[in-house]
């Protein structure tokens, strides 16, 4: 374990690009790798949070990233979610590498939003609205613009100061961009006219934040517009309410973990709004075109799977390797 390589948050972004995450994960759907054998992940809940551990193998690789999500952590000036990958061989199970485990949640996910986008949105999507302020909501600024040409970004967040930083990020892309408040409440919170016509005339929305309620009446959200959510994981939380998840072409990463996990869809069909089958398809089923699109919105629902990991780390320890010959 000694030799053992440490691939740090800049190494990974630097082995790794965006553009490259979205296509390894493209690529392994399409050879073949089922996200529904994926292996449930334990979530162990403890004083301060949470710990989760994500296994997973292919015939090459298997990996286990272990997280912790400690919500009081920003008060402290720490992250809210932490974590290591480690990689191993997959014939001796010999370890080969380990990861910054935030590094590549902060790859994969927006990357596995942006490869659902590429096969749901329309080609000319212009105009993303993004609900939260943190990393994941900047680095799906950066994904969705690898797959779809964004021109202008409207950041929605609790916290003006951060809504505008990131806001102020974006026109440094080029991009086009403005903050907009929104309130905090235990419900779907009151929007401002301003952030209510953002939403009505999105053709993209991320929703990436820890709210625990929906973000927006899903009456708001026109016919066509895509939505992504990878905010929650938990089956009582979710960004997005029944009206939205009832009108839209649903696709998860897999039903199996969606109908455990992913609030979005759990809650809805506890209440009856919707049954099992109105999902439309998993990933793979998206990407082989096994999935039909209907006349409404398209919603992509995101828990975060271990396979997305454990492809995105072989593919910057391969490269690691070679820059190493």
């Amino acid at each position: 374990m000694s030799g053992l390589p440490y691939l740090d948050a800049a190494t990974v972004e630097r082995l790794v690009p965006m553009g490259r995450a979205v296509d390894v994960l493209e690529d392994a759907l399409r050879a073949g790798l089922d996200p529904e054998t994926t292996p449930r992940r334990p979530i162990v809940d403890l004083p301060a949070g949470q710990l989760l551990l994500m296994p997973a193998s292919t015939r090459r690789y298997a990996g286990v990233k272990a997280v912790s999500i400690a919500p009081r952590n920003p008060e402290r000036g720490l992250p809210r979610i932490q974590g290591t990958y480690l990689l191993f061989d997959g014939d001796t199970l010999a370890p080969l590498a380990a990861l910054d485990g935030i590094a590549l949640t902060s790859l994969r996910t927006p990357a596995v939003s942006a490869l659902a986008v590429r096969h749901l949105a329309a080609p000319d999507a212009r105009r993303l609205v993004v609900f939260g302020s943190g990393p994941q909501a900047y680095g799906h600024v950066l994904a969705l613009r690898e797959v779809r040409p964004v021109e202008d970004v409207t950041v929605v967040g609790r916290d003006a100061g951060r809504a505008e930083a990131l806001a102020a990020r974006c026109r440094a892309l080029g991009l086009t961009a403005h903050a907009l408040p929104s309130a905090p409440t235990s419900s779907v919170p009151p929007l401002t006219e301003a952030v209510a016509e953002a939403v009505a005339e999105a053709d993209l929305i991320a929703c990436c934040t820890t709210a625990r309620h929906p973000l927006f009446p899903g009456k708001l959200a026109r016919d066509g517009v895509t939505v992504v959510a990878v905010g929650s994981h938990e089956p009582d939380a979710r960004e997005l309410d029944g009206d939205l998840i009832a009108r839209a072409t649903v696709v998860v990463e897999a039903r199996a973990a969606a109908l455990e996990e992913a609030g979005d869809v759990v809650v809805p069909i506890r209440q009856g709004t919707i049954t099992s089958h109105h999902l439309a398809g998993n990933l793979a089923d998206l990407i082989a075109r096994r999935v039909v699109a209907g006349p409404g919105p398209r919603v992509f629902k995101s828990t975060g799977m271990a396979w997305e990991d454990l492809v995105v780390a072989a593919a910057a320890y391969e490269a690691h390797m070679r820059a190493q010959a």
